[in-house]
């Protein structure tokens, strides 16, 4: 049913429950993949260096997709981490329209809730704009 499938995520409770629900759909089908994508916009990389100062800021990135990782190799499904720039919803609309895929999976809030109830969440751009079926975990 979902053979390719990408989990869209930022580390935030509601993606790490959007993960669990990646893993599950992939483990039920033979051969399936997990294409977990996390987004690096410029405010947060900017932040990471700043709060960060002197060590490495990507080490707190891998710390938040490690938990994601270690469900899906408990789980035995193949997965992938890509690992983009820009603005968060934009660039996983355009990651997911320019590869095909059975599903997109996804939190329903991130990190930033200022963010979301000034612009709108991340998880309704990509629903509206996605090509594939998109899939909201609250």
């Amino acid at each position: 049913m979902f053979k390719k499938i990408l989990l869209a995520t930022d580390g935030s409770e509601h993606s790490i429950r959007a993960a669990d629900k990646a893993v599950s759909l992939a483990s039920l089908e033979s051969g399936a993949e997990l294409h977990i994508v996390y987004v690096i916009d410029a405010k947060q990389s900017k932040d990471d260096v700043l709060q960060h100062w002197g060590r490495d800021a990507s080490d707190k990135r891998k710390y938040k997709l490690q938990m994601i990782e270690q469900k899906a190799k408990h789980a035995e499904v193949k997965y992938e981490t890509i690992i983009l720039h820009g603005e968060p919803g934009p660039a996983i609309v355009e990651y997911a329209n320019r590869n095909v895929y059975d599903a997109l999976i996804i939190g329903s809030r991130g990190l930033n809730t200022l963010q979301e109830m000034v612009l709108g969440s991340v998880s309704n751009k990509v629903a509206k704009r996605a090509k594939c079926p998109v899939m909201i975990v609250k």
